[in-house]
């Protein structure tokens, strides 16, 4: 099946040339666009694309907006990936909190697009390399709340095993390896630990371990 793709960026060159690029590859598909935070929001609702590729800066409702409104979905189907032209720390460490998937920068070579779009739509994180190590910096820094060690008190030792490791970029096929299981036994840990701590996906769960302490940056 193909990964069904939303384009949202106010500038209708940027979204031809997004569009071109993801619709030479046969296993991915762009089923619409949208030209402002609300519209990307409602064509999400409407359409559950696979993956929406967001730009953060645009009228009627920026991209962090329209990204919040997608996380806050009951059902969520939706995997956002933030697209800017700006390395700016807040910019990144405000789309993770807001439930973004990943986080690319619009100058990134088109074979990086693609691969952005496939990892994500998978369940894996993106992250821009230059940046990732000052945003875990910046979670770490942050206050731990009283239900977040409540939260993290109910996983299990393997759990909490499988959450240090994927903070780590552990990759399934890694943890599997690392910890003598199968793939399969991996997948089921991350699907207990995602929903014993709210979280949908593995890029929140990444967040949590920093901002929590359960993993320091360096370590």
């Amino acid at each position: 099946m193909s990964i069904r793709v939303l384009l949202a960026d106010d500038q209708s060159l940027i979204r031809a040339g997004f569009r071109m690029i993801l619709e030479s590859q046969p296993d991915i598909e762009v089923i619409g666009e949208a030209a402002n935070g609300e519209q990307a929001a409602e064509a999400t609702r409407r359409l559950r694309p696979d993956v929406v590729m967001m730009d953060i800066q645009m009228p009627d409702g920026d991209g962090l907006a329209a990204t919040r409104r997608i996380a806050e979905d009951p059902d969520p189907h939706s995997r956002v990936i933030i697209l800017t032209t700006f390395e700016r720390d807040e910019y990144v460490f405000e789309a993770l909190h807001a439930g973004a998937s990943g986080f690319l920068l619009k100058n990134a070579p088109p074979e990086q697009l693609v691969d952005a779009v496939r990892l994500v739509a998978s369940g894996e994180a993106l992250l821009a390399p230059s940046v990732t190590r000052r945003v875990i910096e910046q979670f770490a820094r942050r206050p731990v709340e009283a239900d977040v060690r409540a939260r993290l008190d109910s996983l299990t030792q393997r759990e909490r095993e499988v959450l240090v490791m994927l903070a780590r970029g552990m990759s399934n096929s890694e943890l599997a390896a690392e910890l003598f299981v199968t793939e399969g036994t991996i997948k089921t840990h991350l699907s207990s630990l995602l929903a014993k701590l709210g979280l949908r996906d593995r890029v929140q769960a990444v967040v949590l371990a920093y901002e929590s302490g359960l993993v320091k940056p360096g370590r």
